[in-house]
């Protein structure tokens, strides 16, 4: 790890991390506390993701809905209008909406082939922006004067990984320019994340592997082909087995840096308090080492 003690942390002139864990345990929680301090740089992945590395494929969406209302073809055949995704760090819709669902297309469903094509995508465009994690480390401070940095990583990241490979080129990377930390949730946590989920779901990004068995169980679970899945009752269906599935993922690659609490996390309004709990939490993995 590149800070070797909690003092260490502490007298780093330059201070560097990267958030992971399920969505909702508050990794853009504490990026926000971290920014609004004013000398943290906060670097969103999915925001890279969604404006330098999706955003033509979410456009070109958008446009091609457009092209369906004769109005609105006109105004773009003449370029009289612009239609483009207004992403922002809180608000990822574009990008969760672009990924889609697959089933009936009525209910607003996506046939598996493009489903599948949009998580490869996806996927490419996941490792490409944690890939750039350095530049902006560079970035925040050649170019504006930042010596703290935050990345605040999606829910998905265990699924681009391989944390047990001691060279996955991702892993890696991001170990040698940050401290990576596991915002590691209870049981308890993901029993209120898959409520939350069922009264929004939402679409996400899954490893291959997982999404093709999870898909071919559901059709043979409940008997229906590919055009009748009710896209929600799919997603619901396989939120819970993702957060199984990805559990032991992060607790892999939390042996790539350090562990914090939801308790902790809710401890955090300020950047000092988020100092606190960083050395703390390597306080503790030395005495346990």
């Amino acid at each position: 790890m590149i800070y070797k003690s909690a003092q260490d942390w502490l007298d780093a002139a330059q201070k560097k991390v990267l958030l992971f864990g399920m969505s909702g345990l508050g990794k853009t929680h504490i990026s926000n506390a971290l920014r609004d301090n004013g000398d943290w740089f906060h670097y969103s992945v999915d925001y890279r993701i969604g404006t330098r590395y999706m955003g033509e494929h979410i456009a070109d969406n958008a446009k091609r809905e457009a092209m369906k209302v004769p109005f609105l073809r006109e105004l773009l055949m003449t370029d009289s209008i612009y239609i483009g995704s207004n992403i922002t760090f809180n608000n990822l819709a574009p990008l969760s909406t672009y990924l889609g669902k697959p089933g009936n297309p009525d209910q607003g469903g996506l046939p598996f082939a493009e489903y599948m094509a949009r998580q490869e995508q996806h996927r490419t465009a996941e490792i490409a922006a944690l890939m750039d994690t350095k530049l902006f480390i560079n970035r925040a401070h050649d170019l504006y004067g930042y010596n703290h940095f935050v990345c605040d990583t999606g829910g998905s990241i265990c699924e681009v990984v391989d944390p047990e490979d001691p060279i996955d080129p991702v892993m890696t990377a991001l170990s040698e320019t940050t401290l990576m930390v596991w915002l590691k949730g209870s049981e308890a946590h993901s029993e209120a994340l898959v409520k939350r989920f069922d009264r929004d779901p939402k679409p996400m990004y899954y490893q291959p592997e997982f999404l093709l068995s999870a898909w071919s169980d559901y059709l043979g679970e409940t008997g229906q082909i590919e055009s009748s899945v009710d896209p929600d009752a799919f997603v619901r269906w396989t939120y819970a087995r993702a957060l199984a599935h990805r559990q032991p993922r992060y607790a892999a690659m939390a042996k790539w840096g350090i562990t914090i609490t939801p308790e902790s996390v809710a401890t955090v309004a300020t950047a000092d308090d988020f100092n606190h709990v960083i050395a703390s939490a390597l306080e503790d993995q030395a005495r346990a080492a």
